[in-house]
């Protein structure tokens, strides 16, 4: 199992994933490649994420069953503790609009 998500991702880059994975939301593509094609797929979103962000997630050999990996700017960030990989996130941006809640 693949999974593919990207936020403000160019559509060209959306319409060519969309010729390898199902997307089954807007952003959310699944399938279900070989380790090889999974690179092949996430060197394109490499290169066409602009400025979004993307992460993919896939079915590997470990404890959790799955890895992932992420790119582009998210306040969500992948940290190893004790050989686990987890998510910290990180602190809210100040916009300086003394309105923001």
């Amino acid at each position: 199992m693949l999974v593919i998500v990207l936020e403000n991702a160019p559509p060209r880059l959306r319409g060519r994933l969309a010729i390898w994975l199902l997307e089954i939301r807007a952003g959310v593509y699944v399938g279900d490649y070989s380790a090889k094609v999974r690179e092949y797929l996430w060197q394109q979103v490499q290169v066409g994420i602009e400025d979004g962000n993307a992460v993919m997630v896939w079915r590997t050999n470990n404890e959790a069953g799955f890895d992932f990996t992420t790119l582009g700017k998210n306040r969500r960030v992948p940290v190893e503790l004790d050989g686990a990989k987890l998510v910290s996130f990180l602190p809210v941006e100040e916009t300086g609009d003394s309105s923001a809640v």
